[in-house]
């Protein structure tokens, strides 16, 4: 299905059935607004704006991507300008199943422009998540971000004054803090699934340093990693840095510098040799990667050995 790009937000009023926006570069939608015949199609959108939607759906399920969900409880997710968003009805969906109920708030960039949050907003990673990636709210959280919506959506509809902009980005400010709290908690309360790719994660690095990817390709990436798990790469640096204290790119390091050291202690390849051998174009870049971890030369690290 080929993407179906929306520029404005009066755009997006307009194909999902929603009277003109009362704001050009802010809405508040309530889903049971929404056209019910449109919702249940099939779409496939790039938006030039940001979306914060938070879904519900008791009853049914729907596809975002290639992943099924219930929506029996809300879920938050975040969307970025220019990125493919689609939504697929799962077919053995009940003929009397519910609707989707939620909330959407959409900011287009230039309701931002000269405010701090035009820069800041892109610092929470959750904007490039994968869409099963999403945040799976309490029922107090969903109230929580509820009520911020909602005011978000009385204060554009009231009369508009020399405050109502400042008072709507400090809402919108408040809705991100609380997701980035709320993905802490999910990072932390959901042991089984998270610990079962910290688990993925170590075979993937073993696997990769035990072949001769390294000599052929180099050091994995992060994308790479990610790819390999399913996950997309904001997604698992932020699990990482939870539950581990580290990023993706720090786990990777600390896999070479393993395999560093045994290599180190156990062969008579030389530094240069052994740099090359771990994917290194340049033998001084792994000195310089080795010692900033190891507090040591690798010239250094064997020597103690002996």
């Amino acid at each position: 299905m080929q993407p179906r790009r929306i520029s404005t937000i009066s755009e997006y009023h307009q194909v999902r059935g929603l009277p003109r926006p009362e704001h050009p570069s802010i809405s508040v939608i309530n889903l049971d607004q929404v056209d019910a015949a449109y919702s249940c199609e099939a779409v496939s959108l790039v938006l030039d704006f940001y979306s914060i939607a938070l879904k519900r759906n008791p009853h049914s399920k729907l596809k975002y991507g290639q992943h099924p969900y219930d929506f029996d409880e809300g879920i938050l997710f975040f969307i970025a300008p220019g990125q493919v968003f689609s939504i697929e009805p799962v077919p053995d969906r009940p003929a009397d199943a519910t609707r989707p109920s939620g909330w959407i708030v959409l900011v287009h960039p230039d309701f931002l422009w000269d405010t701090p949050l035009a820069k800041t907003i892109r610092q929470y990673a959750y904007f490039d998540y994968a869409v099963h990636e999403a945040l799976f709210l309490s029922e107090k959280e969903e109230q929580t971000i509820v009520g911020l919506i909602q005011t978000i959506q009385q204060e554009y509809q009231a009369r508009i004054d020399q405050f109502s902009d400042s008072i709507i980005i400090a809402q919108l400010e408040v809705v991100l803090t609380y997701a980035e709290r709320f993905y802490q908690r999910q990072f932390v309360t959901r042991k089984i699934s998270n610990h079962t790719i910290l688990n993925r994660l170590e075979t993937v690095l073993a696997t990769y340093f035990a072949g001769d990817d390294l000599i052929e390709k180099g050091l994995p990436t992060v994308q790479y990693v990610a790819d390999q798990l399913n996950v997309s790469p904001n997604y698992l640096s932020s699990l990482l840095k939870v539950l581990t204290g580290q990023s993706t790119q720090q786990h990777i390091h600390d896999k070479l510098i393993d395999k560093a050291k045994e290599k180190l202690s156990t062969t008579d390849l030389s530094v240069n040799e052994i740099a090359y051998a771990l994917g290194f174009g340049h033998p001084q870049s792994f000195s310089k990667l080795f010692k900033s971890k190891t507090s040591q030369s690798p010239v250094a690290f064997r020597q103690s050995f002996k």
